[in-house]
């Protein structure tokens, strides 16, 4: 049977598996009493952000697994939006899948065990010793100038080729161009396009309108909920263990002290906010003010994105809105469950 006849019997068991899992319930249904306590939770929130944070455009809010708000400036629920560098958490999850499926032996398999052919491309023996974890660390070593963190990513191989500064594992870099370069890994290790092993492993499964990649990643606010749900279920979605739980965990606990340009702590591609809670609070964000947020003390998760511009990225009308208004009302929405 030919490889291509295989990703379309593929293709097809993804699509089985999209109708599957909006049978089966995106999301915990809503009665119209929880409705009304919702509206009133959140009373006040959508004038707030039409009139004082004009950069935000679009914002979901889930609490307990349910959808309890939402915001479209324009009205659209189903567009597709710019994401940026919450890119790298979604990278993070199929990395996590590809591992838990066994197409990566491990986080501490070297990358040229898996790209061989980059041998030849970086001749300084620390570049053999650069593992998949210290791409999802950011700990690779390699030569980075660029503290705003918003760098072009360039192409997989020559951003390979780049000079090392450090040894692996020793020095955090908030580095754009490992996103090719782990993107390239997991095409090699999966023996796929990387959009077709999101397409069958996440997209469908989760049933997210199919993203686009083209300039990098758009997709809906409502399925960049779903991906802090994901997580914050410890990779579970339906019944069904769709990133390994220990894999979860480690991405979302500090893997190192972090820096800039959010300057938290970083676990494997998300960013951890410090506390001395079990389990942190932590956050995918992308330049310009875009946010998953996921809380788990209150199982809340907060899907937001934003105006991309270097003048929304330092207004930063995101960040203040989660912190002030939708916390304040997904707070005031539990306790009014517990009463």
């Amino acid at each position: 049977m030919s490889r291509a006849w295989l990703l379309w019997v593929g293709l097809l068991i993804g699509a089985a598996a999209t109708l599957h899992a909006h049978a089966a319930g995106e999301w915990r249904a809503s009665s119209a009493d929880e409705q009304a306590l919702d509206t009133a939770a959140f009373k006040g929130v959508d004038q707030a952000i039409t009139q004082h944070l004009a950069d935000v455009q679009s914002a979901v809010v889930v609490l307990r697994g349910r959808v309890v708000y939402e915001f479209y400036r324009d009205g659209k629920s189903t567009a597709l939006r710019d994401v940026q560098s919450v890119a790298k958490s979604a990278l993070s999850s199929l990395v996590g899948i590809a591992v838990g499926q066994g197409r990566i032996s491990g986080l501490d398999q070297p990358v040229l065990a898996l790209v061989p052919e980059w041998a030849s491309a970086n001749n300084d023996p620390l570049a053999a010793a650069i593992t998949v974890r210290h791409l999802l660390t950011m700990t690779a070593g390699f030569e980075v100038n660029d503290p705003a963190g918003t760098a072009a990513a360039g192409r997989a191989r020559e951003a390979w080729a780049r000079p090392l500064r450090a040894a692996p594992g020793r020095v955090f870099a908030y580095d754009n161009a490992l996103v090719p370069v782990l993107s390239v890994v997991l095409e090699k290790a999966t023996g796929m396009p990387l959009a077709d092993f999101a397409r069958l492993n996440l997209v469908a499964p989760l049933a997210f309108d199919e993203p686009s990649y083209e300039r990098g990643l758009h997709m809906r606010t409502i399925d960049m909920a779903k991906l802090g749900q994901l997580f914050l279920q410890k990779g579970a979605w339906a019944g069904r263990q769709i990133v390994p739980e220990s894999y979860v965990m480690a991405a979302t606990q500090p893997q190192n002290a972090g820096g800039a340009p959010v300057s938290m702590p970083f676990g494997l591609m998300w960013w951890v906010v410090p506390s001395d809670a079990p389990r942190k609070t932590f956050m995918a964000s992308g330049f310009g003010g875009q946010f998953i947020w996921v809380h788990p003390p209150l199982e809340l998760v907060v899907a937001i994105t934003s105006t991309v511009s270097p003048e929304s990225n330092r207004r930063g009308h995101a960040l203040q809105l989660i912190r002030s208004r939708l916390y304040t009302a997904a707070q005031q929405r539990a306790a009014m469950e517990s009463r």
